[in-house]
């Protein structure tokens, strides 16, 4: 096991941290340090097989408190396992995953875009911005917190600021931490006045499924819990302005997708959503302790040692992907994706484990948004396009401006 201290080559390298150490020692499997504890990055579809077994792997008390307080909240679902995890994704598969929900968030979604559009003709716009607008009303619309116009842009903002500052130090740092508290208080009291019968809600909205909810102990959520949930309910979704963001920077890059994605074929509008989500870069990896002394892949593992799933390398893995460095849609056409395949959210069945619930809304919204965006008339001003893999979470330098014709 190393004795030295990778978290300088983490913060150097990003996203390729993991996968430049498996090539360097030409295993799936690599021994590390973090923070002074031993680490095992792992990649595969039987290493997220392993990974997400219960008996193996453990996400309590695992995920850093810097983490907790930024991205995913303290109490989230996430750090939870067994019974008290089960009970509470119940909850969230609920809300998440019934298709007429998602069927209904999508179309309040594209109409927001539409009223959008018309009025970024005749103008340039920042589309990282605009389709985090769009989708950020849309979603606490649909999952029933009331938002004026007017609240809109500050509560997007407040939402990418959670994900902008979750992996890092400094200013974005203490921005996530400072607009998680903000809305955090906010929606608590929001379902406290649900609670109280002093605010209306629509019935099987998400605000009305979480203050209801009650988990494995019997118990109602704390409010402040609840609002946790509900941001961990809305923000991911928010997220999927930077897959849009990488969409139209696709687009770009590669323009001969554009008809075929404007033409409205559903079939290749999802293969096209899964492509983005495959080669651009978005998680870095996933982990949790070892539950016990555990051996994978010819190492010991010490019980409590942290396991990671290099999500990013596994998306780009020359055995699980042909040319993995070419952007190509069409291999998602006719092609079923394993549960354990394709991560960039994470692997497994989303009803019962760790993985994201509301992959399906991301996918749906997605392929959905990027045919209007193919459809959007606009010319690319000068502007930086890059993409670092340095950056934690990655985008476009400058977001993507695009200048819409009228």
């Amino acid at each position: 096991m190393p004795t030295w201290e990778n978290g300088p080559q983490l913060m150097a390298k990003g996203y390729g941290w993991l996968p430049d150490k498996r090539r360097a020692l030409r295993r799936r499997t690599v021994p590390s340090r973090l923070g002074g504890l031993p680490v095992f990055g792992i990649e595969g579809p039987e290493a997220a097989r392993f990974l997400y077994d219960e008996d193996h792997v453990l996400r309590a008390h695992a995920i850093p408190e810097p983490v907790q307080a930024t991205l995913f909240g303290k109490g989230a679902v996430h750090t939870l396992d067994g019974e008290a995890h089960r009970v509470r994704k119940a909850m969230f598969v609920a809300v998440l995953m019934r298709e007429d929900g998602i069927a209904s968030l999508v179309e309040q979604a594209t109409a927001a875009w539409d009223d959008a559009a018309a009025r970024w003709a005749g103008r340039d716009i920042v589309l990282f911005e605009e389709s985090a607008n769009v989708i950020a009303g849309a979603v606490n619309r649909w999952a029933g917190v009331p938002v004026t116009d007017d609240e809109v842009p500050s509560l997007a903002r407040d939402l990418q600021a959670m994900v902008e500052g979750f992996a890092t130090g400094g200013p974005r740092h203490w921005r996530a931490r400072r607009a998680r508290g903000r809305r955090e208080a906010w929606l608590g009291q929001l379902v406290s006045d649900v609670r109280a019968g002093t605010a209306t809600v629509p019935a099987g909205s998400a605000v009305e499924v979480v203050a209801a909810h009650r988990d494995a102990d019997g118990e109602q959520l704390d409010p402040r819990v609840a609002a946790v949930e509900l941001l961990n309910i809305i923000r991911p979704t928010t997220a999927v302005s930077w897959f849009m963001a990488f969409a139209a920077h696709a687009l770009i890059r590669w323009p001969e997708h554009c008809e075929r994605l404007a033409a409205g074929d559903a079939a290749f509008a999802e293969a096209f959503a899964h492509e983005v989500r495959r080669f651009y870069p978005f998680a870095p990896f996933i982990g949790g302790r070892a539950a016990r002394r555990l051996e994978w892949d010819g190492e010991r593992i010490p019980e409590n040692a942290m396991v990671l799933l290099d999500l990013y390398g596994q998306n780009h893995d020359p055995q699980l992907w042909d040319d993995p460095y070419a952007f190509r849609p069409q291999r998602f056409l006719g092609r079923e994706i394993g549960e354990f395949e394709l991560v960039p959210q994470g692997g497994g069945d989303p009803r019962t484990n760790h993985r994201c619930p509301g992959e399906q809304i991301t996918v749906a919204l997605l392929s959905a948004l990027a045919v209007r965006l193919a459809r959007l008339p606009f010319d690319v001003p000068e502007q930086d396009l890059s993409i670092s893999l340095r950056r934690i979470p990655a985008g476009p330098a400058d977001g993507v401006v695009l200048r819409v014709r009228s």
